[in-house]
């Protein structure tokens, strides 16, 4: 549920028509873990949303006052999630970019998740969709606001016994959830796909990576056909709400909450109480 929001500074759900967000989904956006009046991983969100300014050529917000709103909406909040939007700002009609920018921020306030303990203990149901990823370089990686490939992959599926959909690019190769990054194991060692010519790059990802190097278990990271997955002794997702789910069921076939998934969760548990 939706709880509060800031509009460059200003509580109001108004924004102007032109904003180019709206119209070109031309922006980027962060979903931030709210636990105990702070954001956890805000420096790793801070690190990628610069990233994705550069890349779009959007100026980036300065980040103490990103931070003064943030924690005028986080105060006082045990469990939540915040949603920050940064688009180009308002502009006319028509693709080019106005001369002078003035991006909007907009910072959302909402309810935690209440997931199920058994998606974390014993894992979910993955459904694997039809829509797939195209390829594009030039936004590989970031959290742009051009979601309509998640939008119409999730929308593929609305029963609940499925908790997360597997995304393919358009060759066919294992990219990611709809909300989510993938990894698997086999023979204790660890994949996940490369994102560099589609897909986000998670800031979960980022730190299972960190632990699994940190800790000796081999990560290899490439571009693999669906049947890697069919052979896996383990599949888990990740993303930074979520932390680690490991993947219970895909493909028609039934696969355990291995010991490489439960390491790495009790490792992330002890490192950042997720």
């Amino acid at each position: 549920m939706l709880k509060s929001i800031l509009l460059n500074g200003q509580a109001t759900q108004q924004i102007d028509i032109q904003d180019r967000g709206l119209q070109y989904g031309d922006g980027l956006f962060e979903t931030l873990r709210v636990q105990d009046s702070r954001v956890p991983l805000w420096n790793r969100h801070w690190q990628r949303l610069k990233k994705g300014c550069l890349r779009l050529a959007i100026p980036l917000p300065e980040q103490d006052l990103l931070l003064e709103e943030i924690h005028s909406l986080i105060a006082g909040e045990e469990q939540a999630v915040l949603k920050l939007i940064i688009t180009r700002g308002k502009g006319e009609r028509g693709y080019a970019s106005p001369t002078t920018l003035l991006p909007s921020r907009i910072l959302m306030l909402s309810d935690g998740p209440d997931y199920p303990p058994a998606y974390r203990k014993s894992g979910i149901r993955l459904y694997t969709c039809e829509t797939r990823l195209g390829i594009n370089p030039a936004l590989a990686g970031i959290k742009h606001l051009n979601r309509l490939e998640q939008v119409l992959a999730r929308n593929e599926w609305q029963s609940p016994d499925y908790q997360e959909g597997l995304l393919l690019d358009t060759q066919g190769h294992v990219m990611e959830g709809t909300m989510s990054n993938i990894f698997w194991v086999k023979a204790q060692q660890l994949y996940t796909a490369d994102l560099s010519h589609c897909g986000v790059e998670g800031v979960m990802r980022e730190i299972v990576m960190e632990i699994a190097k940190e800790n000796g278990i081999s990560l290899n990271i490439g571009l693999w056909s669906k049947s890697v997955l069919l052979d896996a002794d383990e599949i888990f997702v990740t993303n930074s709400l979520i932390g680690i789910w490991p993947v219970s069921y895909i493909f028609n076939m039934t696969l355990p909450a291995g010991p490489v998934t439960q390491q790495l969760q009790s490792m992330l548990q002890a490192k950042y109480d997720i």
